[in-house]
């Protein structure tokens, strides 16, 4: 069995064949879908998703760090709202993201910390999401760095120093696509992290892994990445899937009977 850790199901890319999507998925032996927010205008087709596969989808709540504007802290209410509301996994996909916007660091940091803070308040992993901004993403880790850290550092693409960084905030590595890219880099040091700290991802409709690379990523694609991290370990692709699965159900505890 193999899990994909962050997938956005939920997406308007899937909107004319997401059954056929999940059933390709189930022909895989992927049963489990973990989906991270992005801001309000998200949630209502999370819950619908879940709602038609309630034992299959698993929700996370938090505001994205591309959606961090003038607005978050009405965002952040939203979020609060939904924990009130309905259980959920984890907090995320939260962070920092410097890719598309530099100005909105300071806010960005602010919503980073205070959905951390609701992560420990509610005894839940987070989930990162990080695009060049390692330093500004660990800089806040340190300073909330505690038994009740823990999660997954999505779509890691960093040095094999970071990985390590990573691992030492308690955060499992989110393995996805770009293991399989030529300039993917992670590649060439990956078998030195532990596999007890990877989890397998999709990050689909992105990243979609080689020979899919520029296409729309999809959930069965999971198990070209499981058997490139086989490659890469020298092992098994049951092995991974093995390692893997206990992994994710050590951050997210075991769903299969939510």
């Amino acid at each position: 069995m193999l899990i994909d850790t962050h997938t956005h199901l939920y997406s308007d890319a899937f909107n004319d064949d997401r059954d056929a999507v999940m059933q390709r998925s189930f022909d895989k032996n992927i049963h489990h879908f973990f989906l991270p927010a992005i801001d309000a205008a998200h949630t209502k087709s999370m819950h619908d998703l879940k709602a038609a596969y309630p034992k299959n989808i698993h929700l996370m709540m938090g505001l994205h760090p591309t959606s961090v504007n003038e607005n978050y802290k009405d965002e952040l209410v939203h979020v609060e709202d939904q924990f009130r509301e309905h259980k959920f996994v984890a907090v995320g996909e939260i962070g920092i993201d410097l890719y598309w916007d530099k100005s909105t660091l300071g806010i960005q940091k602010d919503a980073f910390k205070r959905q951390i803070a609701l992560a420990k308040s509610n005894k839940l992993p987070i989930v990162i999401h990080c695009r060049d901004a390692f330093d500004e993403v660990f800089e806040v880790l340190e300073s909330e760095k505690s038994d009740e850290l823990f999660g997954i550092f999505h779509c890691f693409t960093g040095t094999i120093d970071q990985a390590h960084q990573a691992i030492s905030y308690n955060m499992k590595l989110g393995i996805g696509g770009v293991v399989t890219f030529k300039n993917g880099k992670i590649d060439q040091f990956l078998n030195q992290i532990p596999l007890k700290h990877i989890v397998l991802e999709t990050d689909s409709p992105y990243l979609a892994p080689v020979p899919y690379r520029g296409k729309r990523n999809e959930s069965s694609y999971l198990s070209i990445i499981c058997e490139k991290v086989a490659a890469i370990y020298s092992i098994s692709a049951e092995e991974v899937a093995t390692q893997t699965t206990k992994n994710a159900f050590d951050v997210f505890g075991n769903v299969t009977n939510h």
